[in-house]
């Protein structure tokens, strides 16, 4: 008897699991070209997702820059499996059939997350840069976006002002401009971030997208000047899109600001809710959400 009793426990414990397993948010985490050390931020970006204990990842890494189209035939990911596809690539262009089949997952309701670079590629992939909202290409590519002095959103049509680019690495303050966005509601109004790049400049459509926190560009630092967008949320057909261009190496990624976003970007991408607290170690005072 007792053996059937501890038979029936198992399998209650082993349902248990699976049910738990079953729940998780499935994030596919795209990598595999950049100009940055994809390799050292990947495992930190896998690492932060699973000790929030929302979400089972998948990492699928494409092939390296400048091989033969036929490379890629491995490379056709089932979007339709994940909740929310996390990008950390900045490389060549995916195949046409991938792009058209990325397209349909985003327009019928997927979610997708922009880490630092991955707003940096696809220059002719003109859906991508409705996705993304601003990306890093020239003064000609499209419009930029700042916030004045006293929070107004301004917009700087193409080929005026400044193209994409960063200053010297080093710490700043990063301003909150929607304290009541789930993925931001319970932060700080302001913090420290630690030393990072400040992209500054960004240029594109910028439709349907709405500004999370900026950070000032300061000219000592070889900036622009302005309050330059690092955070934002980007409607494209009925999928949401979350960009953090904070994370240019380890330390700025695994820092618990960065963690705290990016993890809660990507809960809120792939459900629209926020239930995950900051990281611990977040910079000022925080609320956990309730």
């Amino acid at each position: 008897m007792w053996r059937i009793r501890v038979l029936c426990i198992l399998a209650a414990l082993f349902v248990a699991v699976g049910a738990r397993a079953e729940n998780k948010i499935a994030v596919l985490l795209i990598t595999g070209q950049n100009n940055h050390n994809w390799k050292a931020t990947t495992p930190i970006i896998q690492e932060e997702l699973k000790k929030a204990g929302k979400f089972k990842v998948d990492v699928i890494t494409t092939p390296a820059r400048a091989v033969p189209p036929s490379e890629w035939n491995s490379f056709r990911p089932n979007f339709a499996h994940y909740r929310v596809v996390f990008v950390n690539y900045n490389g060549d262009i995916w195949p046409i059939d991938v792009q058209k089949s990325f397209e349909k997952y985003m327009a019928a309701g997927g979610g997708l997350v922009i880490y630092h670079a991955s707003n940096n590629p696809f220059p002719k992939w003109t859906e991508w840069h409705k996705m993304v909202g601003l990306c890093w290409q020239g003064p000609n590519f499209g419009d930029r976006i700042i916030v004045n002095e006293v929070g107004k959103v301004m917009r700087t049509p193409k080929g005026q002002g400044p193209g994409a680019g960063h200053g010297a690495k080093h710490p700043f303050e990063m301003v909150v401009r929607d304290s009541q966005h789930p993925i931001m509601k319970g932060l700080p109004l302001k913090w420290l971030h630690t030393t990072d790049e400040l992209y500054h400049g960004q240029r594109g459509p910028a439709v349907n997208m709405h500004i999370l926190a900026t950070a000032f560009s300061a000219v000592e630092t070889k900036g622009t000047g302005a309050d330059e967008p690092l955070v934002w949320v980007v409607k494209y057909g009925a999928g949401r899109v979350f960009v953090c261009l904070l994370g240019h190496d380890e330390v700025p990624t695994s820092n618990p600001d960065t963690a705290t976003l990016l993890t809660r970007g990507t809960e809120w991408a792939a459900t629209g809710k926020v239930t995950l607290p900051p990281v611990a170690g977040f910079p000022g005072k925080v609320v956990e959400p309730k």
